[in-house]
């Protein structure tokens, strides 16, 4: 498996934010390759990230680098990609 970096930017009062960390929070334990780190749009370290990936709302999720959703996700569509990315050979994360 290899190992995948996921940045979720988040604002505060945000719903989407919060499902989606609901979410993850229910799936990490089957993502042992996956590093999670949520960074806030008040810092700056998350103004940055939202000027370098065109980020105009929130939850904004970077995957190894790459924008995969601004704003909402679709979660079948997110555990297709940690399941391509980590190349689990039994099909499983």
């Amino acid at each position: 498996m290899r190992d995948v970096a996921l940045l979720v930017l988040t604002s505060p009062g945000c719903t989407h934010c919060h499902r989606f960390l609901e979410f993850w929070e229910k799936t990490k334990g089957e993502w042992g390759s996956v590093a999670m780190r949520e960074i806030s749009i008040l810092t700056e370290e998350g103004q940055g990230l939202a000027r370098e990936h065109g980020i105009f709302a929130s939850p904004g999720i970077i995957v190894n680098g790459e924008l995969f959703a601004s704003g909402g996700y679709d979660e079948k569509k997110f555990l297709e990609k940690l399941k391509a990315l980590t190349k689990a050979e039994d099909g499983k994360p």
